[in-house]
């Protein structure tokens, strides 16, 4: 078996000196791509090519990573591809990943890719629990992870369910606690409503600030043996060396930032590194590989070079990139303005719109109103004018019964010459008569005072009825004129929005008024630190009841422990490094 396998490497080394390309496979957070590479090519053209296909300038902060046995190495950029230990199939695999972090992510990562690429990076090793991080700080950045996916929130868009696919917490976070995944999308969903007026890359790099002050962020831990031969960790990051023991990565035993070392240097497995003090002795250690003292030393090369860069003067280059990015932030920051005009004047008509939808409404619910109103008045009239002419009969009517009772008394007075008893009886009678003829005479003058009084009515209702036609064509006037269909010259004045009200001259008193308001954000950076810490406070609190104790792990209690005791990265960092050099390095020899 073992000469059959030594057959196969040799025909496909004799395979790779005959052919002139060799295929690799570049595998970056987003996407994979390959490439056909010369086989003369060196770590550097494959590196170049792969940041030309980025757009990527701020190159130093990344490498080409790829596995070797049980362990990781970095691409050499001086020495040809083919000759360092890389796989012998194709296409051969290098992920590219950023090799070096930053002290702070605001100041130093410039273009938008760069800033891409880390936020992934980190991102994904939180979630793999490469890095700890606290359950409060895993749900505040699981909401600026949702509102660099999604953009601003939006409650109509964003409705309960819609995180329901996504991997936001690490799994040790969410078994820490008795909460269902509808409990949790919901403290993420409440935190993310509160980002309203950030872009994506605003919440990517809001994620990296509070990222960058986790305990194991940007460490690369190496196991290691001191002269006793006590195992420990050495930590390599951005601001220099730290010691550790093996259960606790979260808080160093003691630190030497770069600036106090002079020299690094290895020889074999043994690791030594020299003080910038030279009274102070050296410090060894041992590693269990030589090639995990040639990652280190590698580690620590870059990292110091990192660290003297910072704390000089810009290079042209890199100045030129970040006035660029100023530029580029500034005319996305007026976009931005433009936008939010557009918006809110967007919204004012639309709110007009909708008040006059319903002022609309509420005339024509008037109309309406008027309309029935109207017909009321008009079949009371003509009930009215029905009972006058009704009156007017009866008058009529009892007008001829009191002539014909008068002429009846005429009658009667005629033949009263008769006999004494028909005279008497002729009285009676025409005493009864005259009596009927003034009850008619009388039941007449009341009729005729109540057709009167109906005329009087029906004038009335007549005049109402005018009343009511009046206000109908006032109510229908109105409405013709406010009416959405109308053209648009018909509409009031101060509804007609027009583009030239929205340009913007992007002038230099704006560029200063922009620049003085990214200074202004520097120095509030302080108090939005305050308002995140009293933000993770309140979120720990809200989940805190439900936490299961049994199930935090060393390094959760380790947290706990240094957050009771007040200490962070930055400030047990300090604290070590005000010890001299030499007492720390006897304390290293000592652990």
């Amino acid at each position: 078996m073992a000469s059959a396998l030594a057959a196969k490497i040799g025909f496909n080394s004799l395979i790779r000196k005959q052919a002139k390309y060799f295929k690799v496979k570049i595998c970056t957070m987003e996407s994979d791509m390959e490439f056909k590479c010369e086989m003369k090519w060196k770590g550097k053209d494959l590196f170049d090519l792969v940041c030309r296909t980025l757009g990527l300038r701020e190159t130093w902060f990344f490498g080409l990573q790829y596995n070797i046995k049980d362990t990781v190495a970095w691409l050499k950029m001086e020495r040809k591809v083919l000759d360092q230990e890389v796989s012998k199939d194709e296409p051969i695999t290098f992920h590219f990943l950023a090799k070096f972090y930053p002290e702070n992510a605001e100041e130093e990562l410039v273009q938008d890719i760069t800033q891409r690429l880390f936020f992934l990076q980190v991102r994904k090793k939180i979630l793999e629990e490469e890095i700890h991080c606290p359950p409060e700080a895993s749900v505040l950045l699981a909401s600026y992870a949702v509102h660099a996916k999604y953009g601003e929130y939006d409650p109509e868009v964003h409705k309960p369910g819609f995180l329901a696919e996504e991997e936001l917490l690490p799994k040790r976070v969410i078994n820490l606690y008795q909460m269902t995944a509808e409990m949790w999308e919901e403290r993420i969903t409440a935190c993310y409503a509160e980002h309203r007026g950030r872009t994506k890359d605003e919440a990517e790099m809001e994620y990296l600030k509070i990222a960058q002050d986790l305990d194991m962020y940007g460490v690369n831990y190496f196991l290691i043996k001191n002269k006793k031969g006590t195992d420990l960790l050495l930590g390599v990051d951005a601001l220099g060396l730290h010691i550790y023991e093996p259960e606790n990565k979260l808080t160093p035993k003691c630190s030497f930032p770069w600036n106090e070392i002079r020299n690094i240097s290895y020889s074999d497995k043994e690791f030594t590194i020299k003080p910038l003090d030279k009274k102070t002795n050296v410090f060894k250690f041992n590693s269990s590989r030589l090639r995990v003292n040639k990652l280190i030393l590698q580690l620590c090369i870059g990292n110091h070079d990192l660290f003297i860069r910072r704390r000089r003067v810009d290079s042209l280059e890199v100045q030129q990139m970040k006035s660029h990015s100023r530029e580029e932030r500034a005319r996305k920051q007026v976009e931005r303005q433009r936008l939010q005009r557009e918006k809110q004047l967007r919204e004012e008509a639309e709110r007009a719109r909708d008040d006059l939808e319903r002022r609309l409404i509420q005339l024509q619910d008037e109309a309406h109103m008027a309309n029935e109103a109207l017909l009321r008045s008009e079949q009371t009239a003509d009930l009215l004018a029905e009972k006058a002419q009704i009156a007017e009969e009866e008058a009529k009517l009892l007008a001829q019964k009191a002539a014909e009772a008068e002429t009846e008394m005429q009658r009667i007075k005629v033949t009263a010459m008769r006999g004494q008893e028909e005279r008497r009886v002729m009285e009676q009678k025409m005493l009864e008569a005259e009596m009927r003829a003034l009850k008619m005479a009388e039941e007449s003058e009341r009729r005729a005072k109540e057709a009167d009084l109906l005329k009087q009515d029906l004038q009335e209702a007549r005049n109402s009825e005018r009343r009511a036609k009046n206000k109908l064509l006032e109510i229908t006037s109105k409405a013709i004129y406010t009416s959405p269909g109308l053209p648009s010259d018909s509409v009031p004045q101060e509804l007609n929005f027009s583009r030239e009200n929205l340009s913007f001259d992007f002038k230099d008193t704006d560029m200063k008024r922009l620049s003085m308001e990214i200074e202004k954000e520097k120095v509030e950076y302080m108090e939005k630190s305050k308002h995140l810490q009293e933000q993770l406070n309140e979120l720990k609190t809200e989940i805190e009841s439900l936490k299961l104790k049994e199930r935090e792990t060393p390094l959760d209690i380790i947290h706990n422990q240094n957050t009771e005791q007040g200490t962070s990265k930055h400030s047990n960092f300090k604290k070590l490094t005000l010890q001299s050099t030499k007492s720390r390095v006897a304390f290293f020899e000592e652990l």
